[in-house]
């Protein structure tokens, strides 16, 4: 039984308790939307009770619609979530969950960049056309993203106040969870050659990086910087912010880097989300190994 106080009261919970974002918020919201699309589609009304039939005609729907393994899964775990938390709170009356599971994704490896790669796209910047102040800007930006492996979301949510950055950063990820991130000389060199000549300040509380109009730096500026080096020096396709959070683990783990400090650089919860990361380079740890 899914009605509108129920889902609302479900979303509060996520946003309140688990502190989820507002993107991860509205996936949520369209995942659960999408089953009560399939039952009104199907003639049945928003109270039909939870059944195997139901949940697996959703399914197969899903699956003629060729939809991606991984966002079926995403929103098989959207719905489960849904009526645990109206069964924990005895909303309404569920039945146990065990069979609500959706068909096991393919194991995705991060796609990150060769060392060569990653200086090739970093010297790229100043070779663009562009105003000097914007070019050591984006150099700045993509140096946090590589050189200390921050989220482009975290990148771009510093703020003034913050610099000069010092030894360590103190950044708030995914879930307001905080993390220390140790800072290279060359990234603050780096930030502060950008601040020498950026033509705008807008006080402590400003956006660290903006844009030609003073406005703070969005994410897609930034996507869009990454597209242009991709095609002007023939880098590989998957080039994306996140591919260079991927290229700063992967290569500290080629380099020696321990598993579990590299867990806490990149503000990963579970330990198996950081060792998707020992799959990119099995020669190198069968080296250190023996």
């Amino acid at each position: 039984m899914i009605t509108t106080p129920l889902r609302n009261a479900w979303l509060r919970w996520l946003a309140s308790e688990k502190r989820y974002g507002q993107n991860t918020l509205d996936a949520y919201e369209r995942d659960l939307d999408d089953f009560l699309s399939y039952i009104a589609s199907v003639g049945m009304a928003r109270n039909t009770p939870l059944s195997r039939k139901l949940f697996r005609g959703w399914l197969a729907q899903m699956a003629t619609r060729q939809l991606a393994r991984t966002t079926i899964a995403r929103r098989v775990s959207s719905l489960r979530s849904f009526y645990r938390f109206c069964g924990q709170n005895q909303l309404i009356d569920v039945p146990d969950l065990g069979w609500l599971r959706a068909p096991q994704p393919p194991r995705a490896l991060p796609k990150s960049l060769s060392p060569n790669d990653a200086e090739a796209l970093l010297q790229g910047i100043f070779k663009r056309r562009g105003t000097d102040w914007t070019k050591k800007r984006d150099f700045a930006v993509l140096m946090l993203l590589y050189g200390a492996g921050l989220r482009i979301s975290e990148a771009l949510g510093l703020l003034r106040k913050d610099a000069p950055l010092g030894q360590w950063l103190s950044i708030t990820g995914k879930g307001g969870k905080m993390r220390d991130v140790p800072v290279l000389r060359a990234i603050s060199a780096a930030v502060d050659d950008y601040l020498s000549e950026c033509p705008f300040d807008g006080g402590p509380d400003a956006a660290l990086f903006v844009s030609s109009r003073g406005k703070p730096l969005g994410a897609r500026a930034v996507q869009r910087l990454l597209e242009g080096l991709r095609f002007e020096l023939d880098l590989p396709t998957h080039l994306t912010p996140h591919s260079l959070r991927h290229a700063f683990a992967s290569h500290l783990l080629n380099n020696g880097g321990d598993l579990r400090a590299i867990q806490e650089l990149l503000g990963h919860a579970s330990l198996s989300t950081t060792q998707r990361y020992t799959h990119i380079d099995e020669s190198h740890l069968i080296q250190i190994h023996r």
